[in-house]
């Protein structure tokens, strides 16, 4: 139990924005058919063979370089999500190495129900998105797993030597917080708690959003201090393993020669 169950309950979205609603903040969707043009009446009925069909919903973020697309089907289990930051990164899913081939994209982000994707900022959404349309269309068609040789980001797990003040920052990023955040495409991961600082990992849409301080700070912060006294600042931290960053580099390298071959 809480210790501030008396006080009245905020909710993420009312320490970000407050009691009225933000329009610039509520997400806009919109419904795409990839289903193909319908077989002309003068083929005979026998030849008839029912196209497989994907509606892909998409949902704008607060961030406007990452859009949220939600094909209707599973990606992960209920409460996981993985993300991709880079294309080293995305060995282990099939799906996210697809996704990486298309010109622009910048990171991959798996939630249970969507799949986030972060454009370059020099990139247009009108030429990505129906590459993005097609990928998730033919991978869900072909029945191949999502992830092969890596774990998901499960649900914040307490562990028996946590001590009080830890059990209920996990309990609250996982009852309260992070399922707001997941709903824009991202996720928040815990790191850590030392001497009043909690430590969070953002991700996906929320990792490059320029609203990701004032996310931590205006809704995190507060609502985590709200509960739980001892926690005096909320900080983000960067997880990228210095493999990845080796992989990264090599990977830029390797693009820089192919560019400047190209310009010759």
């Amino acid at each position: 139990m809480y210790r501030n169950t008396l006080k009245t309950v905020p909710t993420l979205r009312t320490l970000l924005y407050g009691t009225q609603k933000v329009v610039s903040q509520m997400p806009h969707k919109s419904f795409t058919s990839l289903q193909k043009s319908p077989l002309r009446h003068t083929v005979p009925a026998a030849s008839f063979v029912p196209q497989r069909t994907m509606f892909i919903q998409t949902q704008d973020t607060p961030n406007p370089d990452s859009l949220k697309f939600l094909p209707g089907v599973s990606v992960l289990e209920k409460g996981q999500t993985m993300d991709f930051p880079t294309q080293a990164s995305a060995l282990c899913s099939p799906l996210a190495k697809l996704l990486f081939r298309i010109e622009g994209v910048r990171s991959v982000f798996f939630g249970p129900e969507f799949v986030t994707i972060s454009k370059q900022e020099d990139a247009e959404w009108r030429l990505i998105k129906p590459e993005v349309f097609a990928v998730i269309m033919d991978f869900f068609a072909s029945g191949l797993p999502v992830v092969t040789d890596a774990k998901p980001t499960g649900d914040t797990q307490i562990n028996e030597d946590d001590d009080e003040t830890v059990q209920m920052i996990k309990e609250l990023l996982d009852t309260r917080i992070r399922p707001t955040v997941q709903e824009d495409g991202g996720d928040i991961i815990y790191m850590g708690y030392e001497d009043g600082v909690v430590k969070l990992k953002m991700q996906g849409s929320c990792s490059s959003c320029p609203s990701s301080i004032v996310t931590l700070k205006n809704g995190v912060q507060n609502m985590l201090q709200f509960y739980i006294p001892e926690v005096v600042s909320v900080e983000q931290v960067n997880d990228l393993r210095p493999v990845d960053e080796i992989a990264e580099k090599e990977f830029e390298k390797l693009e820089s020669k192919m560019q400047q071959k190209e310009d010759k």
